[in-house]
């Protein structure tokens, strides 16, 4: 019985490292990044496609011995998709129990409805742009609590425009924070800045602080 529950709570992992948080309301916060594998998307502008396959095998102590090695208040599980592995749930409320601020990144093409309450989920809406806006799970919205957040990464104007068309139809914007990236490379920050502010929405922009420090490398 021992062992079909170390089984069960073991965890596949690209990487764990420390860096600095480059997006989302944590921004700019040393942060412990724990990468899941595996992902069952495949979006367009994916920046961490080396984590679609390989990996180790972790088991949750593993894991939580890792993070704690590092002394960081903050903790992202990201990945990936991490919750394509059912033991991420598991992993998300004992970082939380060891008294960790954890964010979880995800695609929003997983249901969220078990995440635990205490840990700030940032989802990202697929955009048309990215090649996979049919896998948005939009019943994830009710799951939503004032301290998460959305992501939507704009490819082009068309995908900006669609976003609005989103907002306005789940009254995104009333739910929690919702954040606008530029597909690193297709966008100009610029461009995004000035189609923001002519929107009049409350919309948060953000680029990816990590990248400007270190470039597209990973473990950064």
């Amino acid at each position: 019985m021992a062992g079909q529950a170390a089984r069960a709570s073991a965890l596949r992992l690209t990487e764990i490292f420390h860096s600095i948080q480059g997006e989302s309301s944590l921004l700019g916060w040393p942060t412990v990044f724990v990468r899941l594998t595996g992902c069952p998307l495949r979006c367009a502008y994916c920046d961490s496609a080396y984590a679609f396959h390989g990996g180790q095998q972790y088991s949750q102590q593993d894991v939580l011995a890792a993070v704690s090695a590092y002394q960081c208040k903050h903790v992202c599980v990201t990945g990936g998709e991490p919750l394509a592995q059912p033991a991420c749930l598991a992993l998300l409320t004992a970082l939380c129990d060891a008294g960790h601020v954890v964010s979880l990144e995800t695609s929003g093409a997983v249901s969220v409805a078990a995440v635990d309450a205490r840990v700030i989920k940032v989802l990202d809406i697929k955009t048309p742009g990215s090649g996979e806006v049919v896998r948005n799970d939009w019943s994830n919205l009710q799951w939503l609590s004032a301290q998460d957040q959305l992501k939507f990464v704009i490819c082009d104007r068309a995908d900006f425009d669609w976003m609005l068309l989103c907002i306005a139809e789940h009254g995104l914007t009333e739910r929690c924070d919702v954040f606008v990236s530029p597909s690193y490379g297709q966008v100009d920050l610029r461009d995004l800045a000035e189609w923001v502010l002519e929107c009049g929405l409350p919309l948060r922009l953000q680029s990816q602080l990590h990248k400007q420090i270190w470039g597209d490398r990973p473990g950064h």
